[in-house]
């Protein structure tokens, strides 16, 4: 494929990039500053934040394989798009309204989150389902046009993330939140300005009049579901329950699935749900960013990037900043390398990576000035690396199970692949409380030593995971290519 194939692409294409990238901008934004909102306006400890914030992740992505189905099945891949946008916009304007005093309460911000949750779940798998639809089979640009979508999702993330900071300290929290849903008001008046480009691609009941009782259906569904994750998010420990026992389910039927298998197949089988183990650990380690590394960049590090102020949410988009930088570079040795770099190869890599991510911040805090305050580089190079072990991890996860899983299992095994993400994002919440300094405590002294023992400790676990994924890794290679 031509370098120019990456950018010729068909016009339904730059409709979904924006749609996308309005989404993202939209998320992301909310992400970077809704911790930070729940200790400052709420009066939460960051323990109690972190708990609720992993459980509000939990339940984003494991709606979204509701989202997935029923734009497959029941009104169609567009129209769910658009209505996962209206009521994420929603969600977001809620959110904004709880932040003035005259509504200000716990309630609203639950009934905001439950919004967020359901329509978040039903956008997300659509867009690229819809993509995925434009192109013929084989057609030279798929790859491409998937490079850029990933793309799509970091610019927006990293506009979002820079700006969404600085309006919340400069005009106030309900502006920032309010912002996210002007994003999503884009994104809804774009595809129906546009829609004329997609309008012969799309899923089944995309091509078939509105059926109003369905839609009537999923739209009572989605508001009834958004109340029960606000129900659900004031009682975690349901929440969890929920999560747990499908867990358990999923993960039973896959391995009924594979013991059904033989040969080859099962053994390919095994090594995906190996690898998803190991995604899981990634994740953990990821939903760190708008969690404990949040708070340790307002805690411990000093608010200067180059020379330049910044605020410390704001160094959450050194994310998106590198893995834009990084994925042209690590295609390159992919193409370079070839076979030669195997699957559970990039994934324990990613583990040692990680490993180094926490280890760096560790052998930084004793770096630290006399005020307990380290120099923004050290968090820089920690981004850095972790960035590098999300492209060897999660930017190869829906890869591997294409790669590995039947494809009578393929969208069951995706779910899944998303299911580590939800499973990830509970242990991440209480992973993350290990660093919450008592309420009320923000001497940077006493913070810093926190942070620096709870960052080698995840160093040092991931690292031990990381050699025995290293171990495993030459084994698993020769079960994929079936010696």
């Amino acid at each position: 494929m031509s370098e120019l194939n990456v950018f010729k692409q068909p016009k339904p294409f730059y409709l979904i990039f924006s749609i996308e990238f309005w989404e993202r901008f939209g998320f992301y934004g909310m992400q970077a500053i809704l911790t930070v909102y729940l200790v400052d306006v709420l009066a939460m400890s960051e323990a109690e934040s972190f708990t609720l914030f992993g459980a509000f992740s939990a339940l984003v992505f494991g709606s979204i394989a509701i989202g997935g189905w029923v734009g497959d099945k029941i009104i169609g891949t567009k129209r769910t798009i658009v209505l996962g946008a209206i009521v994420l916009m929603v969600g977001y304007a809620l959110l904004g309204v709880s932040a003035s005093g005259e509504f200000n309460s716990k309630e609203l911000i639950y009934i905001a989150m439950g919004f967020i949750t359901i329509g978040n779940g039903l956008f997300k798998a659509n867009p690229s389902s819809l993509l995925a639809k434009v192109y013929e089979e084989n057609d030279p640009r798929l790859d491409g046009a998937f490079t850029m979508y990933y793309m799509a999702i970091n610019l927006g993330s990293f506009i979002s993330t820079l700006l969404t900071p600085w309006i919340s300290e400069q005009l106030g929290y309900g502006v920032a939140f309010g912002v996210s849903s002007i994003g999503l008001l884009i994104t809804i008046a774009n595809f129906l300005v546009s829609r004329r480009l997609v309008s012969n691609i799309g899923s089944q009941p995309d091509k078939e009049p509105v059926n109003y009782r369905y839609y009537s259906m999923v739209v009572i569904g989605t508001i009834l579901l958004a109340f029960a994750s606000a129900y659900l998010l004031q009682h975690i420990f349901y929440a969890h329950l929920i999560l747990a026992v499908v867990g358990v389910t999923i993960v039973t039927l896959y391995f009924k699935e594979a013991l059904q298998t033989t040969g080859i197949e099962r053994a390919k089988m095994m090594v995906a749900f190996v690898l998803m183990l190991q995604g899981i650990v990634f994740f953990v380690l990821y939903f760190q960013m708008p969690t404990s590394l949040n708070f340790f960049a307002i805690h411990n590090i000093q608010h200067k990037i180059f020379g330049i102020e910044v605020q410390p949410e704001q160094f959450q988009a050194l994310s998106p900043f590198w893995i834009m930088i990084c994925s042209p570079i690590l295609a390159m040795v992919y193409n370079k390398t070839g076979e030669k770099f195997s699957m559970p190869f990039k994934f324990a890599l990613g583990m040692v990576l990680c490993s180094c991510a926490f280890l760096i911040l560790t052998l930084g805090s004793h770096y630290a000035d006399a005020n307990g305050i380290m120099s923004s580089n050290w968090l820089i190079l920690s981004y850095l690396l972790q960035s590098l072990g999300e492209l060897l991890v999660s930017g190869l996860g829906l890869a591997m199970i294409a790669q590995l899983v039947p494809q009578r299992m393929m969208g069951f095994a995706m779910g899944m692949w998303f299911l580590t993400s939800a499973t990830a994002a509970v242990i991440a919440g209480w992973v993350a409380t290990l660093t919450a300094a008592p309420k009320g405590v923000t001497d940077p002294h006493t913070t810093l030593e926190i942070y620096g023992v709870v960052f080698k400790e995840i160093g040092v676990i991931t690292g031990i995971i990381a050699i025995i994924t290293l171990i495993m890794a030459p084994k698993l290679t020769r079960v994929i290519q079936g010696k």
